[in-house]
């Protein structure tokens, strides 16, 4: 999860690192899906 969050959104894990375990869920859910919608 996290490193698909670094891939898509550019975001290092020292940054992920001061999120909360809900905001890495919220953005992970967020940007899978539409990665989804644009795979199919």
């Amino acid at each position: 999860m996290i490193e698909f969050i670094e891939k898509v959104r550019g975001l290092s894990r020292e940054e992920l690192a001061y999120m909360t375990d809900a905001e890495i869920e919220y953005i992970y859910e967020r940007y899978y899906h539409h990665h989804e919608e644009i795979v199919e």
